[in-house]
């Protein structure tokens, strides 16, 4: 793990490197469909079955139907475009939802609880809303022996020990019924330092490549979900994806 690591930034330095770089991102990048991503055969399937469903922190990337979510984001930029589409979405925070306890039987969240300081409560109020019997989407990176110059470029706070995770969600109500290896990272070191430097350094050029070459290849070489019970613990799964259940009573959808 490098010196450079997030544990040693600030919390305003950490916040600050998120909101820049996701700003400058969302600004410019072109809203991805939610079909054309992986995941979607399970959340299009538990989105119908759903009363009420959230996506906290999609970006432009969301997982969920533009057309029967709620959808929170830090992102000005990323709700104008949500918003434009007709969609319901609001400017918020995760560690302070503006929604109801009990309001959503299926909550997605994924790649932004590692993002936030304090985690803890970020995932009491995913807990919150989320219904008893309610499913949660969560994928977070794993092993902060894993630790590479992305993690501190993209503003991660940490990466998770599986046995910790596990605690974590137990404590804030949730099982974790199933996961499977996720993330859309390039495997190539050489590839990220060359990505992440010329959106530091030529941020036009960047994004255009990134849009119209990178994340393209990059949705054209998904792998189907490969669904495992409970949570894998592989030392060579660096990002994983989470179905977890929220305990209480199921009124909502079930994973099958």
């Amino acid at each position: 793990m490098s010196d450079s690591a997030v544990h040693v930034r600030s919390d305003t330095e950490l916040a600050a490197t998120n909101r820049a770089l996701y700003d400058t991102l969302w600004a410019d990048a072109l809203l991805i469909e939610p079909c054309r991503f992986n995941t979607w055969p399970l959340l299009s399937t538990l989105a119908a079955q759903s009363k009420r469903s959230l996506e906290v922190a999609p970006g432009l990337r969301p997982r969920l139907p533009l057309q029967r979510t709620q959808f929170l984001d830090i992102s000005a930029a990323a709700m104008r475009r949500f918003l434009e589409r007709g969609a319901a979405a609001v400017v918020g925070v995760i560690n302070a939802l503006p929604f109801a306890d009990q309001t959503f039987d299926l909550v997605c969240s994924f790649d932004i609880v590692e993002h936030v300081d304090d985690d803890a409560t970020a995932l009491a109020e995913l807990s919150r809303v989320c219904a008893p019997g309610g499913t949660l989407l969560l994928s977070v990176p794993l092993h902060e022996a894993a630790w590479t110059a992305f993690d501190d470029f993209v503003g991660h706070r940490r990466r998770y020990e599986p046995q910790d995770l596990i605690n974590m969600l137990r404590r804030h109500g949730f099982d974790i019924e199933r996961s499977a290896v996720f993330g859309m990272q390039p495997k190539s070191p050489r590839l990220v330092a060359w990505s992440m430097w010329h959106l530091i350094h030529h941020r036009e050029r960047a994004m255009w490549w990134y849009n119209h070459v990178f994340m393209p290849i990059g949705l054209h070489m998904q792998r189907k979900l490969r669904w495992q019970p409970g949570l894998i613990d592989d030392p060579h799964v660096d990002t994983v994806l989470m179905v977890c259940r929220r305990a209480g009573t199921a009124n909502g959808a079930r994973f099958t």
